[in-house]
Parts: C-alpha cells; structure tokens; sequence
C-alpha cells in the first residue's frame, strides 16, 4: 500500500502526548512509532466546510502533527447546518481563523498553515509539495480535477469525498499502485447537470459520516497499516444507512496517471469543465437567454407589465419562500407545457438561477419565443429587494 514518507528520525513523544494519545499507544497497529509518525504528518485539508469540519478535527484529536488547510470563505449561517467546526459567533468571520481557534482549543500542539486563497493552478502545486496527503473537500469540479492532477504530478495520495443530499462518496486517489479521479470520472458532467448542494440540499449529518472515512483514510495511509480505499470507491446511502463499494481500476490511458501522460502540467480547470470566465459571459445574456437582474423584474412589475413568471423549484422550497408565479418543479415542465402562456414573457426562476437558466433553454428549444431566467434566483430578491423574503 502506499504511505506517507517520513524522515529516518522521528520526533519524540512528550508527556502530554504520551498521556493524551494513551489510547492509541496500546493498540498494536499504532503503537509509539505510529504515533510518531502521526506527529510528523503534514496533511493538507482542501476547503474549511461540510466535509473539512469532521475531517479536521478528528485529524488534529489523533496527533497528526501539521495540518493545512485551504478556504478563503466566510462563515455564513447556512454553513452551520453541517459545517461543525463553526458556531454561531463565527457568522461573518473567516473561515480559517474560526478553524484554527476550534481546532487549537482542541489539541494546543497542532501547528495550523492557513493558506487563504482560492486554489487555483498557479498555487496549488506550491502549497500541495510541503505535505504528505491532500484531502480533497471541495464541491466543485474544477478544483476537484485541480487537486487530482496536482497530486498525480506530485506524488501525493489524494483522499478524496463528495457528497450531495442523502449520498456520499470516498476513495483515495492518486497513489502510485491506484487509479486517479480522472480513472473514475475521464470528463466532467456539463455544466450546470449537476446542482450544487445550494440547489439539492445535503443532510447535515452526511459530511460527518464522509468526513470521517477520509480522516480514518488519511490515518492509515500515514500509519502504513490497513487497507485503504486504493482501487475503491466507497458509496454511502445515508437516508437508508447502506454501504456499497465499486472495484476501480488504473487507466493505463489515463491523461494525467497513464502509461504515456498528455496531461504533464496544471492546465484551466474552469475551461476543462466548460466553465467561461466571468468576463466572457454577457451579464445581459447566457447561452442566448437573457437575463433578467431581481431589479429590472421589479421595475417590471410594478409598471404592469405583463409577465409569466415560473418558479421551477420544489414545492417545498415554494414554501419556505416565494415571491408569486406559478409553481412547476423543473423535472414536471416537460409534462406541462400545457400550463405555461406561450403568448406571453415568461420570466424563470429558482433558488439562485441555475435550475431555471437550464428550463429557460429548454423551453426555448421547445419554441417559447420570449423566456429570460431570472438572474440570483430568489435568493438574489431577498439579498437586493425584500429581505422578509426567507432565505435557505
């Protein structure tokens, strides 16, 4: 299996950590070098959030010796639902700094390396060569395939976790003898397929569960001891508490970890995964749908005009919040065209804008003559005109 590679001496235990880790040091598998080698550990945690919380804290309780971790994100009070490592007092604060207090209160020795930035290919391979293990956190598939081929290059196991609504997943990519992420997932879904933990919700307690396979993942790699997730991809179905694994096998014409690389350098993830930057996206425009700002739909509104406004949430979510129009959840539109004016200007909307930019292309194609998705969703209309409109 692969491990983490230490120096020939390894740093002596103290008192305190003879005392505190007491429990480890009985077991045969762990022992005094074992968590001497947890000591020495330099492992870097890729985002400070859902999956970063449990992972992080449960890294620094068993001794490992440095930890890094990668956020540049503020607490906000949708974090708390999941992200333990938060509190209420932390609303506003940066996410590394709340990180840091809760995971020195927990264990003083640790040594915390806050890299507060945005990964990206011009850094990570600076900031990935200083430790043993990355894990991979993040929700995002540019940086997902970011971390991949920065930890193929460098030769650093990549633990990785994804989670989305009642499932999860955890593997550990990357390592000489396994597959890489790119083995498992060879191209990235189109944009916008697949929704966001803010558009699909998560159960809170799901990171916990993922985070904590990563963490138990991370401590054998650096033990040397067990059977890590080399060549498996651990599936987690926490709504029914199932189980199930998937054998993965290296791709000899892998890009990136192959017998004949193309992939030798960092490349543009955001492009890769069919992502334009913010400057090559119209702000008026969007895949030839206009888009219409929370303020403009107000305007509109409050002059009369006559428009057709389609929420395509879920009932639910209509519940929680809604600013009027007719309700159709995106999966039912197709069933219900019948239902939707096509003599007049239909507005789309959804939480943030990325459910109903997707039905506004649809229902384009379909030959509805006037669409335009409603820029920010609901969330936009609370944040710039009515903040008694709830926001989740």
């Amino acid at each position: 299996m692969s491990t983490a590679t230490f120096p020939n001496t390894l740093p002596e235990l103290s008192a305190d950590d003879l005392s505190r880790y007491s429990r480890h040091l009985i077991l045969p598998e762990v022992g005094m070098e074992g968590q001497q080698k947890l000591k020495a550990a330099h492992v870097l945690c890729i985002g400070a959030g859902g999956l970063g919380s449990p992972l992080a804290f449960y890294l620094a309780a068993a001794g490992v010796g440095t930890l890094g971790m990668v956020d540049f994100d503020v607490v906000d009070a949708s974090n708390l639902q999941r992200q333990i490592i938060h509190s209420t007092k932390d609303i506003g604060r940066k996410k590394l700094d709340s990180a840091e207090e809760k995971l020195k209160a927990l264990n003083p020795a640790l040594n915390v390396v806050k890299h507060d930035t945005m990964l990206s290919s011009a850094n990570a391979l600076e900031i990935f060569k200083d430790y043993d293990i990355v894990a991979d956190g993040t929700d995002n598939f540019p940086t997902r395939y970011l971390v991949n081929d920065a930890c193929v290059l460098l030769g650093k196991p990549n633990v990785y976790g994804s989670i989305f609504r009642f499932e999860g997943q955890a593997s550990v990519f990357a390592t000489e003898q396994g597959p890489c992420y790119r083995c498992l997932y060879p191209e990235p879904p189109p944009p916008g397929l697949v929704p966001s933990c803010a558009e699909g919700g998560v159960l809170g307690i799901l990171p916990g569960l993922v985070g904590v396979i990563q963490a138990t993942e991370a401590i054998k790699l650096i033990l040397g001891n067990g059977e890590p997730l080399i060549g498996r991809l651990l599936l987690v179905d926490a709504l029914n508490m199932r189980f199930r694994e998937l054998k993965l096998r290296k791709n000899p014409d892998c890009p990136v970890c192959g017998s004949h690389p193309t992939v030798t350098e960092l490349i543009d993830y955001q492009q890769f995964c069919g992502i334009l930057p913010e400057s090559r996206q119209p702000a008026t425009v969007k895949n030839g749908i206009p888009q219409m700002t929370v303020k403009e739909l107000k305007r509109r509104l409050d002059a009369g005009d006559d428009l057709f406004i389609l929420d395509v949430r879920e009932p639910y979510e209509y519940q929680i919040a809604n600013i009027g129009g007719k309700l159709i959840p995106q999966n039912d539109v197709p069933q219900r065209l019948g239902e939707i004016d096509r003599n007049r200007e239909i507005v789309v909307q959804c939480l943030s804008g990325g459910r109903s930019q997707r039905i506004a292309e649809y229902l384009k194609q379909a030959g509805y003559s006037k669409v335009a998705n409603l820029a920010g969703g609901i969330r936009a209309w609370s944040e710039e005109i009515d903040p008694t409109v709830r926001k989740y």
